[in-house]
């Protein structure tokens, strides 16, 4: 092995050891049936260490890469892919955080102290019908007398909703015209975004109930209603013009969201793989007489999946490691993350449905891992920005100059 795959070895059996892998794939079960969060796994991480991964050494944590973190999150996502998916949300935040810190930016470097201290990160970006997602926001930011914000507005898909203590929201700041345009409109108006931190305990916070959903049921990624949320003054990061201005920050945030979730879907599609070649294995042709792992057909039907798979992680590799180097590919960069969750998230639903059909009827029956796994893939047909939306971006890069 080399230097850097001795080291992510090293990583895997400090962090995510055999055993207690076993012990969340076990739970995975549980909570699926249940739907119920994944409280047990997460008091397992926390006393692991892990959601202080991305914490640096000076304020007391490991200072894992955005490489070195994707493959444990790949790791982690073949065993309980919900805990996988919701617990991205805290390392993004704090990934974010790293991110501009190796850049020259430490004015979140707090946010290490309180990671460091228990607090828990979550993502509140996501809104109903806000495909401008970073770049616009249907959130109201009201400016207030002591120089923060007041925030009333909806954020969905609110990962570990059940106990987050500090959420990473944007709105549009409110002004006299009313200047953020709603997702209609083909550019956003003149405006402003901002960008900070609200605290779970302020006051005009109201977490749903509502999640029963098809996969990735241990995420509890409730909608969170804010109704006039102050965000502290000091807890302002960015203000930034809407629409489609670079920012260090959005762009620190768009790299760890798109490669921390590309890496939880390539665990997924890891762990269908071998659970179809398992299938195959374990069952028998009556008309050849042989198991299906040796019948052409189920060989050709599963190298397929493995074909599409494998390009997968390598993207996720190149592209976290180019992050991590503070490689510039400009305005190349876009294309390569959301291209590596796309197929990433491809590759899960492609590597399940396959892993389906070598286990057969012993698959889909509900009891089977395969199962929960086929409707865990399908939660990556949801993440932003969608195969559709992302299209004209890759045909402008080739076509209008």
């Amino acid at each position: 092995m080399t230097d850097r795959e001795t080291r992510v070895s090293e990583l895997a059996a400090r962090y995510l050891p055999d055993d207690v892998l076993e012990r969340f794939r076990e739970r995975a079960d549980v909570y699926d049936r249940e739907n119920r969060f994944f409280d047990e796994d997460l008091a397992e991480l926390g006393d692991l260490g892990y959601l202080t991964l991305f914490v640096p050494e000076s304020h007391g944590g490991p200072g894992l890469s955005l490489f070195e973190v994707t493959r444990l999150q790949q790791r982690l996502a073949t065993a309980a892919p919900g805990t996988a998916l919701a617990i991205n949300m805290h390392l993004m935040t704090t990934g974010v955080v790293k991110a501009l810190t190796d850049r020259g930016d430490d004015s979140l470097n707090w946010v290490f102290d309180e990671v460091m201290a228990g607090e828990i990160f979550a993502f509140g970006i996501s809104e109903p019908s806000n495909d401008w997602v970073l770049q616009g926001s249907n959130t109201e930011a009201a400016p207030t007398a002591d120089g923060g914000y007041e925030l009333t507005g909806v954020k969905i898909f609110t990962s570990l909703s059940p106990v987050w203590t500090r959420l990473i929201v944007h709105g549009a700041v409110a002004s006299d015209d009313d200047g953020i345009a709603g997702p209609d409109a083909d550019e956003p108006a003149e405006g402003q975004l901002v960008y900070g931190f609200i605290e779970r305990d302020a006051p005009g916070i109201t977490v749903s109930d509502e999640w029963d959903v098809l996969g990735m049921r241990a995420s509890q990624s409730r909608a969170t209603v804010l109704d006039h949320v102050p965000m502290k003054p000091e807890r302002v990061s960015r203000v930034i013009p809407a629409g489609k201005h670079p920012d260090l920050l959005t762009f620190a945030i768009t790299s760890n969201f798109q490669l921390l979730i590309a890496a939880v879907y390539a665990g997924v599609a890891a762990r269908a793989l071998e659970l179809g070649a398992a299938g195959l294995h374990k069952r028998k042709s009556a008309k050849a007489g042989v198991t299906f792992a040796e019948v052409p057909e189920a060989r050709t039907r599963l190298a397929d999946a493995h074909l599409d798979f494998m390009p997968v992680t390598a993207m996720i590799d190149a592209y976290s490691r180019d992050f991590d180097d503070l490689i510039d590919h400009g305005a190349g960069w876009p294309l390569r993350l959301v291209g590596a969750r796309i197929k990433s998230a491809e590759a899960a639903r492609r590597s399940a449905e396959t892993a389906l059909m070598c286990t057969s009827g012993s698959g889909f029956g509900n009891k089977h891992e395969l199962s929960r796994l086929f409707r865990d893939a399908t939660a990556g047909l949801f993440h932003p920005p969608s195969a559709d939306a992302a299209r004209p971006m890759y045909a402008a890069a080739l076509l209008d100059g």
